[in-house]
């Protein structure tokens, strides 16, 4: 009885590794055929059917992007936009998740139950009033008119807020009674305990700036100041017939943001599993 039950358990943990391992290869797949084919030679990856492996690999595709695609200005454009994007993020939601948590004022509950109600909205439906107030500021086709809507969100208020709450009451009354300031307390107790969800909170944001495509696409009129989603979707509309510099421009585009996920994504996932601890 102990062999078998032994054996079932064995068996199903084979049987739910292998079923991650093919969903995993087959959510590769398509990543790493990309990549192959930025290598290949004009129209090689239009053959039918396409080959895996690229018969001579070139570097031609990414070439030509960086010089007459003007990729390096959108690549640079992006960065500093998902960077600003996500400093401010930090600094906003960190602050207002806190107090929401562990200040108390008059009205907090009832606001923080408005807001999490608000999350229902969805985000295009204030893109025109939104977009008619940044006109009226002047702030139409500058990067601070990108960088407004993506340095709040609820979303990122209540991860802070419910991840602050775990945090002890006592831990800072004790802080308090040795006379330390509210931002003493913020900046050396709450900060420091907070960190996983800042990494969590920071991915979000650089991600979400980042991927962004619709609003710089209404914001930013001028070419010369547009991010990368956008350029790459211009770039499909010009160059239709280039599969091959097309997807280099796409592994341009998500390399980078790949790369940080890979490299944070322990600390992520410990900020999203800690931010469930109390409601």
């Amino acid at each position: 009885m102990a062999l078998s039950a032994r054996a079932s358990r064995r068996l199903t943990a084979w049987l739910i590794n292998g079923g991650l391992a093919v969903a995993a290869a087959l959510t590769l797949a398509p990543l790493l055929w990309m990549a192959s084919a930025s290598l290949m030679a004009p129209g090689e990856a239009s053959a039918t059917p396409p080959p895996l492996v690229p018969a001579a690999p070139t570097l031609a595709n990414y070439r030509e992007l960086f010089t007459r695609g003007a990729f390096a200005t959108h690549l640079l454009n992006s960065l500093l936009l998902a960077c600003g994007a996500t400093a401010l993020s930090l600094a906003l939601h960190v602050s207002a998740g806190y107090a929401f948590a562990k200040l108390r004022f008059r009205g907090r509950d009832a606001l923080m139950k408005l807001l999490v109600t608000l999350m229902l909205v969805p985000g295009q439906v204030a893109m025109i009033p939104l977009f008619l107030l940044l006109k009226q500021l002047g702030l139409v086709n500058s990067y601070l008119g990108v960088l407004v809507p993506a340095t709040t969100s609820i979303f990122g208020v209540f991860l802070v807020r419910q991840y602050a709450l775990s945090i002890p009451d006592e831990l800072l009354e004790a802080a308090r009674l040795d006379g330390a300031s509210e931002l003493r307390i913020f900046w050396s107790v709450v900060l420091p305990v907070l960190r996983p969800i800042l990494v969590t909170l920071a991915i979000f944001a650089f991600l979400g700036s980042w991927n962004d495509f619709l609003w710089p696409l209404i914001v930013l009129t001028d070419d010369a100041r547009q991010t990368l989603p956008v350029a790459l979707a211009a770039l499909s509309r010009e160059h239709a017939p280039d599969v091959e510099l097309m997807l280099a421009g796409a592994v341009v585009t998500i390399a980078p943001v790949l790369a940080l996920f890979l490299a944070l994504q322990r600390s992520y996932l410990r900020g999203l599993m800690a931010g469930s601890v109390k409601a």
